[in-house]
C-alpha cells in the first residue's frame, strides 16, 4: 500500500501543479486580451460572440489539460505494470479521472488504491477547472453589461 500512496500523491501533486501553471498562463493571456476588449467599445452582439469564443477556447484548453493529466497517470500505470498495455492504461485513467468507472478494466491488485487516488485527483482538477471557467465569466461579465447599457 505504501507504493500506492507514494505514487498516487506524487501524481496528484504533479498534475495539480501542471494544471495551475497552465491555467496561470491562460489567465495572463486572458488578462491581456481583456484589456483590448474593454477599449474596443463593440456592440453587444460582438461582445457576446467574443465571450462565447473565450469560454469555448478556455473549455477546449481545459479539456486538453485533463487529457494530458490522464495520460500522465496512464504512463505511470503502464510503466509500473499495473495494466498490460498503454491503450488500456489510457482508457482506465480517463475512466478513473472522470470517476465514471465503467471501463471494465482493473489495476493489478497491488496497485488498486491508485485508481481511487486518481479519482480524487480528477475531482480536484475538475473543481479547479470549473472555478476557473466561472472566474473568466465573472471577469468578462462587466464588458457584456456595459455593452448592453450602451444599446
Amino acid at each position: 500500500m505504501g507504493d500506492n500512496w507514494t505514487w498516487g500523491l506524487s501524481l496528484i501533486a504533479l498534475t495539480i501543479v501542471f494544471h495551475a501553471a497552465a491555467m496561470s498562463a491562460m489567465a495572463l493571456a486572458l488578462i491581456h486580451f481583456y484589456s483590448h476588449v474593454t477599449r474596443w467599445r463593440l456592440p453587444l452582439r460582438h461582445i457576446f460572440a467574443i465571450l462565447m469564443g473565450v469560454i469555448g477556447i478556455v473549455g477546449l484548453v481545459l479539456a486538453i489539460l485533463h487529457g494530458i493529466e490522464a495520460a500522465i497517470w496512464a504512463v505511470a500505470y503502464w510503466r509500473l505494470g499495473a495494466l498490460g498495455s498503454f491503450q488500456d492504461a489510457v482508457l482506465y485513467s480517463l475512466d478513473s479521472m472522470t470517476t465514471r468507472g465503467a471501463s471494465g478494466l482493473a489495476l493489478q491488485p497491488h496497485w488498486s488504491l491508485m485508481g481511487a487516488l486518481e479519482a480524487t485527483d480528477g475531482m480536484l482538477l475538475f473543481g479547479i477547472s470549473t472555478a476557473f471557467v466561472f472566474a473568466v465569466m465573472q471577469a468578462y461579465w462587466p464588458i457584456l453589461v456595459e455593452a448592453h447599457r450602451r444599446r
